[in-house]
């Protein structure tokens, strides 16, 4: 694998130890700030705000841009707001930070995975944005404790100072590492914003919305499952956490070359096997070595849609995948917050700590519908019938060979779309 996806993945490290800390760090700087816990809460929202509106928004007004400028930028924006959120003197200059911080998020990994795909040869981009999403899943297993850890000894704001100079870091190895890579003479915007209209983007974002939901559902009051329903103490926070980072880094793995040999499967698969988890989490949390298991179960079949999904938008959105790419990451982050949002609703009626693992089967369940019927009206025939004229007589005849369905063949075809586009 090239160099270059390792500055790609330097850069993933940073942006995921942002988007993740604050959930540790909330009690530090609610007390810091004389607020309230929920209200503090805030700062999650403001920065899926700024990923969900950020991501559409930057990359249309780079589109023009070439591709390793264009990750400097965004990389520089993250590290002045991750330094705006360190030196925040009241709490909303540290929401209005938080904001800034989550505005190239989705731009980024959506330039970035096109950079990706572009650095390998044929057959093997799937695993190529794999790499650049590693840095993402050790982030959790390693980025956000040490992060947290920091934060509750010297200080939240030290924290955001650090992530700052990962950022720094950052673009040093971008700049060091990435090719120069020109404008393609048919990037513009309006072509761009014309791929996110394609069916099959639009099937692909909401497969994200729903199926990812099912992740966040859980995944947003782990920490209380931790010591509510598993019955461990609070300082066992850190390792649970932890291990759902490694689920997602193991997920991540083997994302990549399954994706490369046959996408939809990978897809279909991964969502089937988050609904089933979802479903048996909550009689296994009571047995604390089953409970541990199903953690990392989840983080891994959890984070193995990411790769399918974001390949998926990127060749069906042909030789303008930039944008689909980047809102892809709107459509996780809206998971995020639509999967807290019911998982709190579930355990507000009273349902008990372990309901948001049920609503997250049901999303998963919706995701995976929206995900076979995408595949459905892929493969289906052409409705054009053929008229065959025999002297005065015409006869009409519809097609009887069906399209094969999406296997390790398919998947190639698709990728082979993304490679010769420019991807």
């Amino acid at each position: 694998m090239p160099l270059a996806l390792l500055a790609l993945a330097v850069s993933a490290f940073g942006i995921g130890t942002t988007e993740f800390v604050m959930m540790g760090l909330l009690p530090n700087v609610a007390d810091d700030l004389g607020t309230s816990v929920p209200t503090a809460g805030y700062l999650v929202s403001a920065y899926a705000i700024g990923v969900v509106l950020g991501a559409p928004l930057l990359t249309g007004l780079g589109s023009r841009v070439p591709r390793k400028r264009m990750l400097l930028l965004l990389m520089a924006l993250f590290t002045v707001g991750n330094l705006a959120s360190a030196l925040a003197p009241d709490f909303g200059w540290l929401i209005a930070g938080r904001f800034l911080a989550g505005l190239p998020h989705g731009a980024f990994f959506g330039v970035g995975a096109v950079v990706a795909a572009r650095l390998v040869s044929e057959g093997r981009q799937a695993r190529a944005v794999a790499t650049m999403f590693l840095g993402l899943t050790v982030a959790n297993i390693v980025g956000v404790p040490a992060a947290t850890l920091l934060g509750q000894h010297l200080g939240w704001r030290a924290t955001f100072l650090v992530v700052a100079a990962i950022g720094l870091a950052a673009m040093a190895a971008l700049t060091r590492l990435v090719p120069h890579m020109p404008v393609e003479a048919h990037q513009d915007v309006r072509r761009e914003l014309r791929a996110l209209g394609n069916r099959q983007v639009i099937l692909g974002l909401l497969t994200a919305v729903f199926g990812f939901a099912g992740v966040f559902a859980v995944y947003s009051y782990l920490s209380a499952m931790t010591t509510e329903a598993m019955g461990f103490g609070a300082s066992s926070v850190t390792l649970v956490l932890a291990l759902f980072g490694i689920g997602m880094t193991l997920g991540a793995l083997a994302a990549g070359p399954l994706t490369d040999r046959a996408l939809r499967p990978t897809l279909y698969g991964s969502l089937g096997a988050l609904a089933v988890i979802l479903v048996v989490f909550p009689f296994t949390v009571h047995v604390p070595w089953a409970a541990l298991v199903m953690v990392v179960l989840l983080g891994g079949v959890g984070f193995m849609t990411t790769t399918p999904l974001q390949m998926l938008v990127m060749n069906k959105a042909k030789d303008a995948p930039t944008l689909a790419s980047a809102s892809n990451h709107s459509a996780f982050n809206l998971a995020n917050a639509g999967g807290a949002w019911l998982g709190g609703v579930a355990i507000a009626a009273g349902w008990g700590w372990t309901s948001p693992a049920l609503v997250g089967a049901v999303l998963a369940v919706i995701g995976l519908a929206v995900a076979a019927t995408a595949g459905c009206l892929d493969r289906a025939p052409s409705p054009k019938s053929r008229v065959v004229a025999a002297g005065s007589r015409a006869t009409t005849t519809e097609p009887s060979t069906p399209v094969p369905p999406d296997t390790h063949h398919s998947s190639r075809s698709d990728t082979h779309h993304s490679s010769s586009s420019g991807a």
